[in-house]
């Protein structure tokens, strides 16, 4: 973690009682802003935080899904706990949402997506990193759109999965949702990404060393 850095949670401190969308704001519990190193090289977004994130504070956390990806993060170095731990020990890997917060009956529309976006844009640009995972086939199109220049129509997570997008800015490298990922793009994913930790994939941004 960042010599300079306090708390892995909400390390930007960011606004924990935010109500820019109502209809979300009555039904929700809390709002789950992002998790980790805050020079991490490695930031992961999913689309929205689960019950189990919701009910932790700490996205991909608490329960079986959650374990599947912190178990990934881990065997690719990024995380230095247990996968059940609900406060994982990341190095090098913060972890973020579209949207902060969980309507229980169905997934945040593109307007409440919309009204969250400054909050991912403001993570990635105190971040400044050299790759962005999207977690899931809505996180890949929102974030392709906004930092590449592949039309979204083209971008699929599952055709593209573990492989190495060009961005603007950043680097892509997409990844399946881990409910929804097979055994065998698991492991696709932990080989591919420990390849490319092996490759010099820091760019030239200006960014503080490590």
């Amino acid at each position: 973690m960042d010599a300079e850095q306090e708390s892995r949670y909400n390390p930007f401190g960011m606004d924990e009682t935010c109500r820019n969308c109502e209809r979300v704001c009555d039904v929700r519990e809390r709002v789950v802003h992002g998790y980790g190193d805050v020079g991490a090289d490695f930031v992961f977004v999913g689309e929205a935080p689960s019950e189990a994130a919701e009910r932790t504070g700490v996205p991909f956390t608490g329960d079986a899904v959650g374990e599947r990806f912190q178990d990934i993060l881990g065997q690719v170095g990024l995380n230095n706990s247990l996968p059940d731990s609900e406060e994982p020990e990341l190095e090098n890997a913060y972890l973020a949402y579209l949207t902060r917060c969980r309507h229980p009956e169905r997934p945040p529309s593109d307007e409440e997506v919309a009204t969250c976006e400054p909050f991912l844009n403001a993570d990635l640009r105190m971040i400044n990193p050299e790759v962005i995972v999207p977690v899931g086939e809505r996180a890949l199109a929102e974030i392709g759109e906004e930092y590449t220049t592949t039309p979204v129509a083209d971008l699929d997570v599952v055709t593209h999965h573990a492989e190495r997008i060009r961005g603007r800015g950043f680097e892509l490298m997409p990844m399946v949702h881990p409910g929804a990922m097979t055994d065998e793009q698991k492991d696709e994913f932990v080989t591919a990404f420990l390849d490319l930790l092996g490759t010099d994939y820091r760019q030239t941004k200006g960014r503080r060393g490590r």
